[in-house]
């Protein structure tokens, strides 16, 4: 199991100052300070441990920064006893664990984090999420943070196949044929317009979702993790609330 530890003890040494029991058990830990730059970078993740030991409201606001980028995987705080009662349930957390528990309590509760988030996900299965976007096959609805778009159906249906292929680059002649059938005549031109239909609808901060790649095609790209200024504004503005 990949585990991210986000503390802003940086220098006091390894993840196991944070929660000692790590140093009995056989996950991988990379630490990271409370900076969202600095999460984009490096493997992904299985579980986070946000260090909520002593500096509370960085913690709150580091597990609140955290799920506005969409964050699917579980999140736990890591709390000394008098904090406990610092903790709740805007903080955005799957559970809290106690920073001197022994290594059987950890484990426990790493891999009952890391079973329900699994459990959720099978039971949105039919779901395509793709960053900020949310696309329901079953019901033809589209969702962009929340807020629903108004799709035409060939629309729906060319956001739909590029977002269930993130990153991989797709000629216009191979969407036409996937999106409107081998027995389509229509030129280029009808995937251009579709496109640009889909980029305003979209909205101006989101547009570049849908990238152009020159003289190849069209793909959907998804931001790097965490590294978006808007969020980083966010999250000031909830320690400044804090």
């Amino acid at each position: 199991m990949e585990l991210l530890v986000v503390t802003a003890q940086l220098a006091d040494g390894p993840a196991s100052r944070v929660l000692p029991a790590l140093d009995l058990l056989a996950h991988s830990r990379r630490l990271v300070g409370y900076d969202v730059r600095a999460w984009g970078s490096g493997p992904d993740f299985d579980v986070v441990l946000i260090d909520a030991r002593r500096k509370l409201i960085e913690a709150r606001g580091a597990c609140r920064m955290l799920r506005t980028t969409g964050l699917r995987v579980p999140m736990l705080a890591v709390v000394e006893e008098a904090g406990l009662v610092g903790v709740g349930v805007d903080w955005g957390l799957d559970d809290v664990v106690l920073a001197d528990a022994g290594p059987a309590e950890v484990e426990s509760r790493l891999r009952l984090a890391t079973q329900a988030a699994s459990a959720a996900a099978g039971a949105s299965a039919g779901l395509i999420n793709a960053g900020a976007l949310s696309i329901n096959p079953d019901t033809y609805a589209a969702k962009l943070k929340g807020r629903s778009l108004d799709l035409t159906y060939k629309e729906f249906e060319l956001l739909k196949f590029l977002a269930q292929h993130p990153g991989r680059v797709f000629t216009r002649d191979h969407l036409l044929r996937e999106v409107w059938g081998y027995d389509y005549f229509g030129g280029h031109r009808t995937v251009d317009v579709h496109v640009r239909r889909l980029r305003a609808k979209l909205g101006t901060e989101y547009e570049s979702m849908i990238g152009t790649v020159r003289q190849v095609g069209y793909t959907l790209v998804l931001p790097p993790r965490a590294v978006i200024q808007p969020i980083v504004a966010e999250a000031e503005a909830l320690l400044l609330q804090a």
